[in-house]
Order: C-alpha cells, then structure tokens, then sequence
C-alpha cells in the first residue's frame, strides 16, 4: 500500500498542484493561489533524496502547470491541425514536457546547492534563471509567467519598478518562505529564526504595496486621443477564402464608417485578407476616406514580394500621419509599417519545414512561412501619436517593447487573432499579458483582435472598455496619455539579474565555506 509521503504520491500531488495555479491566471485571478501553489513544490523539493527525484517532482509540477494552463493550445491543433486526436494528444505532450523541463530544472538546482538559512533566496534565484531561460530558448515561450497573475491585484504596485519577471522572484521567495516555516529544523534555532524571519519579510512585502504608487514614474498628461476599435468576428474558417476577400474588407468599412470620426482607428492583425500589392484600389479608398475624415486607420495586412517570394505579417497607417497633411500619407512600401518580429514556430515559420510540411496539415497551414522583421523598429505614426505595435505573441515579450519605447511613444498598441483558440481561456490569458505591458511601461494600451478579447487598457493596467466576444462590433472611447518614465524601463530586467547572480555567488561560496572549513564529519545542508 502507498504511503502519502512516497515519491510517486508527492508527484501525484504535484501534477494536481501545479494544474491548480491556472486559477492564479485570468479568467480566474486567485492571485494570492501561487504562493501556495509553488510552496508544495518548494516543500517537495527540500524533501527529495536526491537531486533526480527533487526534478521529476518539478517536472511533475511543470505537466500540471502547463497541461491545464495551455490546454487552449489543443484547440487549434485539433481544429485546424488536421491531425486525429491521438496526433493532436501526442504533440500537446511533446509541448507541455518541453515546458515541464523548465522548473524540473529550478528544482535540480534548489536541491544541488540547498543552504537551509537561505532556501527562499535560492528558490527565487533558481526560479528566474530557469523562466529567463524559457523566455528565450527555440525563440521563447514565457506564457503563464508567475508574475501575470498579479496584474489587477496582490504584488501589482511593483510592476513599473521591477516588472513582471521581478514580480515572479517575488513569488517565488514568498512560496519558498512560506514553505519554510513547515521544513523540520536541522539546525535548532538559527534554522528556526530564518524560517519566520523570512515569512516576515514576505509578509511585509505585500503590505507596503499601497505606497508604491508614488514611485512608479508617469503622470497623467492633459492630452486625449479619440479612438476606435474594431472587431470583425471573421470565422477562421473564411479567413483566407477567396470568396470572402471582399466581402471581409467591406465589413471592416461598414464597422468603420459611422465612427470615422475618431482620431486613430485600429484594425486587427490581418484585418485585410488581401496581399497588400493586390489591394491597391481598396488601400487607396481606404486612405482617402480617413484622410476626408480627419483620421488615421491603422491595420494588419500581409505583404509580399513577387519577385523575392518573401511574406510579412504587417501593421500599415493610412489617412493621416500628421495633423497637417495635405492629402492620406499612405502609399505602398512606405515606412510607415512595422513588419512583426517575433513569428511564432508552425504557425508563421516551420522549423526544417521541408521535411515537416509533408508529415500533417498542421505543418501547412496557410500563411506560415514569413520573413522576419527588424528587432528594432520606428514607431508607427498616426496623426502625430506615436505608437509602438506588437502583434500577437509579442506582447509577451517586455524586453521587445524596451527596446523599441521612445521618448515620443505615446500609446502601446497590440493586434490579434485569437480566433484559433475558440471560447477557450487562451484569449483571457493573452488579455492579461497585455494589461501587465501596460502597467510596466506607464502607458495606455490598445488591443484589437478578429473575435475578441478587443479592450483598451489604462496605463494602471485597468480595462477602461472591452468588446463582448464572437460579436461584431467596436468600442470607442478616449484615452488619456501620460507622461514619464517608469523604473522598469529604464532599468529593465538587469538588477533582478545582477541580485540572481549575487544570490548564487553567495550560496556558492557559503557551500565551499563549510566544505572547506568545518571541522571533518560536520555535515553540510
């Protein structure tokens, strides 16, 4: 009969752990849910035998985690991907084992160099090493970040000093603290005192976060900007019919017309189902409408090049670019575009796709084989606002926005189309990540999308309005711009990773202390 603290049972647990934190993320928002979450791991770990068993229990936590977390995923593998469902199943586990290395490896390495006194400050350490790694590798995939689920309330007031991925350490050195005041003491006292002192310290944590408003670096401006949203609701199906070509850039002009009045007009990604060389007539109505009617419509559209056979996935302005324009500014190949950097693998590149686009229609879908843009690129400009554009899962990447943020951004602006992932949380989730970039870079933050979630965010990372799902519709509203820099852009990511470093060259030396200086026989944790 199994015993509750057998390996096998403590991995069981963990499954069931780690899948329970997707209540942490929108829809669902428990924030406070991940402290106690990853405590379990934490508490697991510093129990295992060895290190192997310390990283099947969080590979174990990493298959809840992101099996529950990212079961959106399978929507559009079975969907669209052509697979039957044993294939579909199959590449759903392949991805979510890839992810479950990521904190199997902070595991191994909170039980390969454990110090008793400073278990939190090594959890925090080793688990940010190990979702910078996982932000980053095979070109990222930092979905589900701990720090997300802080974004409307819990340790939210650190977002524009130390970021989301500061907002994770965070996390982490509280589960781990709290972890800690159930761990036996090995040590008598001092292991005793460290314990509460850290639970102390991650208590006082969350209640100084009411005063950090005054240092989060932006001030409302009294400048507004009017704008319009507009959400299609394009089956996915159609997208790409040639029968439905017209009749979806006609729809997106029927939404458009009555509120042409706003200042800046956002169409989804994609919006525009029709080569951009191939759309000459419609762009050149489209420019001049919004320059007639005092406004800038700003749009996805893909571009190709016939003769170099290259693709990109494309945001345009057209009308206005600047409020004294004598005619629409927009004509083909000018510079006023931003070509999306961050393509996301089989469904805007394919990996060794000569081999792979014969195996299943999932490795052919249309529209994946783009060309990347630049890393860093110019702002678009509509009517004298500068904005920098993200589409689709490049919002999850706040070193990609840093590095392209001006002193004349004005507004943060991100397009979708999410109608691959149906009524599933997976829009929710993406939703969430938008409001996170918002409070980190004091800015006001624009998201349209084909079938929802369309909103506009605040620079509090509030949703000052949002578009009911699968309806077509807008939302208008005016937004107020600020002013100022926040800690976390001007800082970005580097004091978390220099306070890692040191966290790791102190327990390191801490360890070479004891082995080296303590008397023969004295054992080591």
């Amino acid at each position: 009969m199994l015993k509750v603290n057998t390996p096998l049972i403590r991995c069981l647990l963990l499954i069931i752990s780690g899948g329970v934190n997707t209540f942490a993320f929108a829809p669902y928002t428990l924030w406070w849910l991940p402290i106690f979450s990853l405590a379990v791991l934490v508490w697991c770990v510093q129990h295992a035998s060895n290190y192997r068993q310390a990283s099947y229990y969080g590979f174990s936590y990493g298959l809840g985690w992101f099996g529950v977390g990212i079961s959106w995923v399978h929507v559009s593998i079975a969907d669209f991907g052509g697979l039957p469902l044993i294939g579909s199943l199959s590449l759903m586990l392949m991805l979510v084992s890839y992810l479950a290395l990521f904190p199997a490896f902070a595991a191994w390495l909170i039980a390969r160099f454990n110090v008793a006194n400073y278990t939190p400050l090594l959890v925090a350490a080793s688990w940010t090493l190990a979702e910078w790694i996982r932000s980053w590798l095979l070109t990222g995939f930092p979905w589900l970040s701990l720090g997300y689920s802080q974004t409307s309330a819990g340790l939210q007031p650190f977002a524009p000093l130390i970021g989301e991925t500061g907002i994770s350490f965070l996390l982490a050195f509280s589960a781990a603290a709290l972890a800690q005041v159930f761990t036996l003491s090995k040590q008598g006292t001092a292991t005793t005192l460290s314990r509460y002192g850290y639970i102390i310290i991650a208590g006082l944590l969350f209640v100084i976060t009411p005063f950090l408003g005054a240092f989060k670096g932006w001030q409302q401006s009294d400048k507004t900007v009017s704008v319009l949203l507009v959400q299609g609701n394009i089956q996915q199906a159609l997208r790409w019919q040639p029968e439905q070509e017209w009749p979806t850039m006609l729809k997106y002009l029927d939404l458009t017309r009555p509120h042409f009045d706003a200042d800046i007009v956002i169409w989804p990604e994609a919006a525009i189902p029709a080569l951009e060389p191939l759309a000459e007539a419609y762009l050149d109505n489209l420019n001049r409408s919004a320059f007639y009617q005092n406004s800038a419509v700003i749009s996805g559209i893909l571009d190709y090049n016939f003769k170099t056979t290259e693709a990109w996935n494309n945001l345009i302005v057209l009308g206005k670019r600047n409020t004294e324009s004598t005619a629409g500014d927009y004509q083909y190949g000018h510079a006023n575009r931003y070509s999306k950097h961050h393509l996301l693998p089989i469904g805007e590149f394919v990996p060794f796709e000569n081999w792979l686009r014969t195996l299943a229609p999932i490795f052919d879908l249309p529209m994946s084989s783009f060309s990347r843009g630049r890393y860093i690129q110019p702002n678009l400009v509509a009517k004298d606002h500068h904005l920098l554009p993200a589409i689709c899962f490049e919002i999850a990447f706040p070193q990609q926005i840093a590095a392209n943020f001006t002193k004349e951004t004005d507004i943060l602006l991100t397009v979708s189309n999410d109608a691959w992932f149906g009524d599933s949380i997976g829009p929710q989730q993406h939703l969430q990540i938008a409001q996170m970039r918002a409070l980190e870079f004091g800015r006001p933050l624009l998201r349209a999308t084909n079938t929802g979630v369309t909103a506009i965010i605040n620079a509090s990372g509030q949703i000052q309005q949002r578009a009911a799902q699968f309806e077509a519709t807008v939302i208008k509203d005016s937004i107020n711009l600020t002013k100022g820099t926040t800690p976390y852009l001007q800082w970005r990511d580097w004091p978390l990773r220099i306070s890692c470093g040191f966290i790791f060259i102190f327990i390191l030396f801490h360890r070479w202390r004891q082995t080296n200086l303590l008397t023969p026989g004295t054992k080591v944790d």
